[in-house]
């Protein structure tokens, strides 16, 4: 074999794994656009699912009023999130939906007409249901970012990332500090369960 063809197939083996690189890369910005607008969707869908809720219970929670401030606060953070499309304002709605379903649950549960309800049973399950796919869409960017991410700083797919000007993703912003990152002695202990 000679020289010219020799380096005529490592030139194309090199420019086959430079396209690879690159086309891994734009697949994962891709899925991590996706991923955003499908926490978005979620939430959406969690917005409207909301006022039926609602509606649903004004009947029997007539002495729990704190429940439809809690309900309308959420409804409005979601609109805000899903008007300005930022990662940052879709991050604090999810967070504030899923603070609202336990508070929700529990008073559903305190009270026997409402938890008997099949439409507040359906509705109940409904928001879970929605929940559980909002937390698996936050989980999705966060995994599509890292590993978008490691592709920028490993060798040699750095070069190609470098070559074509990708940029770090931020993934969902957490702070940096505060309680959510420590353990406290409480949490370490073995949990006892008494049947």
């Amino acid at each position: 074999m000679s020289t010219p063809i020799f380096l005529l197939i490592i030139l194309i083996a090199i420019a086959s794994y430079a396209a690879s690189i690159y086309n891994t890369l734009q697949r994962l910005m891709t899925q991590i656009t996706a991923s955003i607008q499908e926490i978005g969707n979620q939430l959406k869908r969690q917005a409207s699912l909301i006022p039926n809720l609602e509606s649903s219970v004004k009947g029997f929670l007539k002495h729990e009023q704190g429940i439809f401030k809690l309900l309308t606060d959420a409804r409005k953070s979601v609109a805000q999130a899903a008007s300005s499309n930022s990662l940052p304002d879709i991050e604090k709605a999810a967070t504030a939906m899923q603070a609202l379903m336990p508070k929700i649950s529990l008073v559903v549960e305190d009270n026997p007409e409402l938890k008997s309800n099949e439409t507040v049973t359906q509705f109940m399950r409904e928001l879970t249901d929605t929940a559980d796919k909002l937390m698996y869409a936050r989980r999705s960017v966060i995994d599509l970012t890292q590993n978008f991410n490691e592709k920028l700083v490993m060798f040699p797919s750095n070069l190609i990332a470098g070559l074509f000007g990708f940029k770090q993703q931020a993934g969902l912003q957490t702070p940096q500090s505060g309680s959510h990152l420590e353990v406290s002695s409480d949490e370490m202990k073995d949990v006892k369960v008494d049947i």
